[in-house]
């Protein structure tokens, strides 16, 4: 899998750039806020419509200057190549698939060997939903989902193996995404199913703190549906940390100059009241459903759910004690980098090799270190790299290099030497 063209209108720092990308190694340079690490992210946007910089879709979409009107929304498209015949990507602000169009014009390209190349557009708009099109094709931005596979490396890892349950959790649920596009959908349904329960909660919360009796009549409504979606959400996770764990222990071990082992494994939220297998479906609901009587004038007290997959955590070892407290910096890295080549030997085993994105941390990393992404850069089929200075990666890979620069008219500008 490859991406052979990218356009992006209005995304980020970019006001319109059309960029063809080689098979291969592509190294972007450029100094810190001039757009490199944008144009990668715009990339790994399309795998999980999630960025591993911020949370809020809004943030992608381009902060006008001056007094011009700010644009309603960001474009990203794509040429995404399994066949070794591609055309241009480009595109402009009026028409948001003026010239992408005209490379997608049937919805499926293939050549004598089975091959195919499919243009891919997604629409991030200020405020609404996500709109998508398939080669012309307007369809529901879920169905993309799945089409584009990235496994990213960035400086941000560090907070997977050092902060809090939610950043283990996002983790997990990218890869598992991207193994399993659906995936999204339901914990999309549980997260607005947690709400609503939560919302109940809260009200109940006041009530008490008022000295009144809580309304509790539609808490069970929601129960029903809170435990089955916790389930299949769990049991997804549960599903992915097994296929992670052998991998990324492996990898830590490569990578890493330490006698002690390094192990992976999904610490379910419900294993705290019941001693149950998370892969039985119907002991699971069970064992919630005794968790929530368990914990029901606590909720109530507190206004907030306690139990379910929304409080899963993805659980790190080195030999018996966790990377969270533990690790040295060095081993924090090594443990950060284990997860995501490991995730990479994952998506490759399960289909298509993924686009590999390596954004600017080489800097950050010793020759050890360095020299397992070299490894791992040599299996995939297409790898880009961004770095403040040329001299950061490393000289036995042969790059094309791109210069990107920011320009006060147009925006960040891309220009390949």
């Amino acid at each position: 899998m490859r991406i052979s063209h990218i356009a992006l209108d209005d995304f980020r720092s970019y006001r319109h750039q059309v960029c063809e990308l080689p098979a291969g190694v592509s190294v972007f340079v450029g100094h810190n806020g001039q757009g490199k690490t944008n144009l990668v992210e715009a990339i790994a946007y399309l795998s999980t419509f999630s960025s591993h910089r911020v949370a809020a879709d809004t943030a992608l979409v381009r902060v006008p200057t001056g007094e011009e009107a700010p644009p309603g929304g960001a474009m990203i498209r794509v040429k995404l190549v399994t066949g070794e015949h591609t055309t241009s990507l480009s595109g402009d602000n009026s028409d948001n698939a003026s010239d992408t169009s005209q490379a997608g014009e049937s919805s499926e390209r293939r050549d004598q060997a089975g091959r195919r190349d499919q243009v891919v557009e997604l629409e991030v708009v200020r405020g609404k939903a996500n709109r998508a099109r398939l080669n012309r094709t307007t369809l529901a931005a879920k169905k993309i989902l799945g089409m584009v596979r990235t496994v990213v490396f960035a400086p941000e890892d560090l907070s997977i193996v050092r902060d809090a349950p939610q950043v283990r959790r996002r983790f997990i649920d990218e890869c598992a995404i991207q193994l399993h596009p659906t995936f999204s959908a339901v914990r999309a349904d549980f997260d607005r199913v947690a709400r609503q329960r939560a919302a109940v909660l809260k009200a109940a919360s006041a009530r008490v703190r008022r000295g009144q009796v809580p309304d509790l009549s539609t808490l069970e409504i929601w129960d029903d549906q809170f435990v089955e979606l916790s389930a299949q959400v769990t049991l997804e996770r549960h599903r992915v940390v097994t296929l992670l764990s052998t991998p990324a222990s492996d990898a830590y071990s490569s990578v890493a100059d330490s006698p002690r082992e390094f192990s992976v494994g999904l610490e379910a939220s419900v294993s705290a009241f019941s001693d149950i297998d998370v892969t039985d479906p119907t002991a699971h609901i069970e064992a919630l459903r005794q968790a929530l009587q368990h914990v029901r004038d606590d909720e109530v007290r507190r206004g907030v759910n306690l139990v379910g997959a929304h409080r899963d955590d993805l659980e790190l070892t080195l030999g018996h004690l966790p990377v969270k407290g533990y690790a040295s910096h060095g081993e924090s890295w090594s443990a950060a980098l284990a997860l995501r080549l490991a995730s990479f030997e994952v998506l490759s085993d399960e289909g298509e090799r993924p686009i590999l994105i390596l954004d600017d941390v080489f800097a950050e990393l010793d020759a050890q270190r360095r020299q397992a992404l070299v490894e791992v850069i040599r299996q995939a089929d297409q790898v880009l790299i961004t770095a403040a200075v040329e001299s950061d990666v490393p000289d036995q890979l042969d790059a094309h290099i791109f210069r990107v620069h920011w320009d006060p008219e147009d925006g960040s500008v891309i220009e390949r030497e």
